[in-house]
């Protein structure tokens, strides 16, 4: 109930910020005002919270910013905090293209790796030709070589006569010379990519077959990321849960006239899924139905040859933690670790979440989730398909040394 209140706080000030609410003109100490709804079951007006039923109130107060509103809660509970994994962690999803280019970048990669418990780090910063190179040989030179390893990369410009023969050339270059598999294949591609004739390049183009059947040939995983959240492709309005995020970043609004919908680009990206049913594919994000449990779970089960991660969705499971408890455990040889941006701070956050019971903790990126998170307590043998049996499995050129059997 305490998050459904946190969040209903957080509408009405959304409402007041924006500039639809009444109060902000009201000044300090200006008596409170009582208002009906509109009709019968509908929610208040703007600048109005519900106080008894039926009846609207303002409050007597100035309405702070939604910015500046950082309630401390009053609620005491145990605290677990988990800085460092219980066991050793492969992450598929990272992205440090600069520290993998030099030894003294991967030195610093791998103490922040060291304090954490992450055994393997998977560069996903498509990496391709003579750049690919270089990372590898410097992860090779290093004595660290068996704690990083690189994704490639395929160039999806100019998609067209003569592209497919090409970008399965630089493919196989690619795998030959250290990749460990193909990602992470961007949200730019079904979103904005065009193709030679100036035609949106979507995500189930028969043109981009070739690379997948290669992907399959080679026996090297996918890891797509294909759309957004699907808030993003919604306006910012009151009731948009991440209404601040979008005001933030003007490249994650999606949502403009013309713009393709978050359903037509799941619905591409399931046909490649069911397309070529003999290559991997890792769904980057939860698949973004971290949200929807049930449309994940189908996501799954429609598509045997498909695992997902965890990356930049830690506010999604934390906040129902029975359903993913049980999903985590149901699913539990087909969702790998990742965590995507490389900050060192943030990772606790999803060991806490995973390993614990803890309620009502924040999450570390407020625009992200005005809610709090809970421990999802997940037991050992599936916090260890998750943190790194899973991986070692889908990516067969991992190297395998150094985790428990």
């Amino acid at each position: 109930m305490r998050v459904s209140h946190s969040l209903s706080i957080a509408v009405v000030l959304l409402s007041v910020t924006a500039g639809v609410g009444l109060l902000a003109q009201r000044g300090r100490g200006a008596a409170p005002r009582i208002v009906q709804p509109g009709q019968p079951g509908q929610p208040c007006p703007a600048g109005t919270t519900e106080v008894r039923p039926g009846q609207c109130q303002t409050p007597e107060f100035p309405v702070p910013s939604i910015l500046d509103y950082r309630p401390k809660p009053t609620l005491v509970t145990e605290e677990h905090l988990v800085p460092k994994a219980k066991f050793p962690v492969v992450d598929i999803h990272g992205h440090t293209a600069q520290m993998i280019q030099s030894a003294d970048g991967l030195a610093g990669l791998v103490a922040s790796l060291n304090a954490l418990n992450v055994g393997l780090f998977v560069s996903a910063d498509n990496l391709s030709g003579a750049a690919l190179q270089r990372a590898v040989n410097t992860v090779r030179s290093s004595p660290n070589r068996d704690r990083v390893r690189i994704l490639t990369g395929v160039n999806f410009q100019n998609v067209g006569p003569g592209w497919a023969a090409r970008a399965v050339a630089q493919l196989e270059a690619d795998i030959a010379a250290g990749a460990v598999g193909v990602g992470e294949i961007a949200k730019s591609l079904g979103l904005v990519l065009r193709k030679a004739d100036g035609s949106r390049l979507k995500v189930d183009d028969p043109a981009l077959d070739p690379i997948w059947d290669a992907c399959a040939r080679l026996d090297v995983p996918v890891f797509i990321h294909t759309a957004e959240p699907q808030e993003f492709f919604q306006p910012p309005n009151m009731q948009n849960e991440r209404w601040l995020e979008l005001a933030l970043f003007p490249d994650r609004r999606n949502y403009q006239p013309g713009q393709v919908t978050f359903d037509a680009l799941m619905n591409e990206r399931n046909n490649v899924f069911r397309k070529h049913p003999k290559t991997r594919f890792i769904a980057a994000h939860f698949g973004w139905h971290a949200n929807d449990l049930g449309r994940a779970a189908k996501m799954l089960d429609d598509f045997p040859n498909v695992v997902t991660e965890v990356g930049a969705i830690l506010y999604d499971l934390g906040r129902q933690p029975r359903a993913a408890h049980d999903f985590f455990l149901k699913y539990q040889d087909r969702i790998l670790f990742g965590k995507d941006a490389f900050q060192p701070s943030e990772y606790p956050y999803y060991w806490r979440v995973f390993e614990t019971k803890d309620e009502y903790f924040d999450y570390y990126r407020n625009y992200h989730a005005f809610w709090k998170l809970y421990g999802i307590d997940l037991p050992d043998v599936v916090l260890r398909k998750l943190y790194y049996q899973n991986a070692l499995r889908v990516v067969p050129l991992l190297p395998k040394g150094g985790f428990p059997r």
